[in-house]
């Protein structure tokens, strides 16, 4: 008796399974064809959708979505956002509904433009600070840095180098980039999922905040009512600068393709000037699409500052509005140079 009502529960067990799994494996009855070649297509061009209908449905109505947004069949992607973008669309039929999905990724119609540089004066830098990024508030530049156990935040004299505050981060941090808003700094932190605020004039520590979906932290930079975040992929995050949750993020793309590495960052003139990891160069970048506009080389940089054992790769931008010219500097390097951008 025993053995049958262990076979009988093995049996609906099986059947409770087998059913369950049925229920979601229902196929869809339509697909949506785009004019994307291979998934892409650029944002000078209109997206034009249609439906395959599979099983010849008498269709009452479609609805198109492009990331939840509203759209109609022939949508001109002028004022899109770059990157990956999933195109849904809900069927109406036959008193009943389905969903299907796509996706296109909508590339920049221009390539970016080439810029170099005019070295206009070189300052002394702490060749010791694994520098993860800079930024000046009237006049006054601030510095974070990295590794563990070496990360630290700095208020510096920028042009003999002497540093006029400064506090350690706890051993179990890595410092990554910085931005200052309302007499606020905003340092993130790598892989710890977590960013401090602090006092810009006593580096009293008021507050921290954890990061959402982004990976990593890596860069900061605002705009006066926004606080921008790059976590190491082509991502960079939207945030709320009085909540710092991550409302939205843009895509950062060429007209060929992803650029993924995007790490401190600056604003500059209405646009986002970013350093790309281990690449000695910096992307001008379309705050509103994620479209790259231009590059700077700052390769030739390197080769000015001390060679030793520790030197690794440019990072830290900064906008002196005192000055109205850039800083740019690396990773345990000894100078800071002041430069001028060039359009080539």
């Amino acid at each position: 008796m025993k053995i049958i009502k262990y076979l009988t529960i093995i049996f609906l067990s099986g059947l409770l399974i087998a059913c369950g799994s049925n229920t979601g494996q229902k196929k869809n009855d339509f697909s949506i064809k785009t004019n994307a070649i291979k998934g892409d297509i650029s944002n000078n061009e209109t997206l034009k959708l249609s439906i395959e209908n599979k099983k010849n449905h008498k269709i009452d109505s479609i609805a198109y979505t492009i990331e939840g947004k509203r759209i109609s069949e022939h949508i001109t992607l002028k004022n899109q956002k770059l990157g990956k973008q999933t195109i849904q669309a809900i069927i109406y039929f036959n008193n009943e509904k389905q969903t299907t999905n796509t996706t296109v990724t909508i590339l920049n119609n221009e390539p970016p433009k080439i810029y170099t540089y005019k070295i206009i004066n070189e300052y002394p830098h702490d060749i010791t600070s694994y520098t993860q990024g800079i930024e000046f508030l009237n006049d006054n530049l601030y510095e974070s840095t990295g590794q563990y156990k070496e990360s630290k935040l700095r208020h510096v004299d920028y042009k003999t180098g002497e540093v006029l505050k400064n506090i350690d981060l706890a051993d179990e941090y890595f410092g990554e980039g910085l931005t200052i808003l309302h007499d606020k700094i905003y340092q993130l932190t790598w892989k710890e999922g977590t960013g401090f605020v602090y006092d810009v004039n006593s580096f009293d520590k008021l507050n921290s905040f954890k990061y959402g979906n982004s990976k990593e932290g890596w860069g900061l930079c605002n705009n006066d009512t926004t606080i921008y975040k790059s976590d190491g992929t082509e991502k960079i995050w939207l945030l709320n600068p009085d909540t710092l949750v991550e409302e939205s993020y843009i895509q950062v793309y060429t007209n060929k393709g992803k650029i993924i590495g995007i790490n401190e960052m600056e604003w500059i003139n209405g646009t986002i000037y970013a350093n790309r990891y281990q690449k000695d160069g910096v992307a001008i970048i379309n705050p509103k699409n994620g479209a790259v506009i231009g590059v700077i080389d700052f390769s030739p940089l390197k080769k000015l500052v001390t060679q030793h054992a520790g030197l690794d790769v440019l990072n830290g931008i900064a906008y002196n509005s005192t000055t109205k010219t850039v800083f740019v500097t690396g990773k345990r390097w000894d100078k800071l140079f002041e430069v001028e951008i060039i359009e080539k």
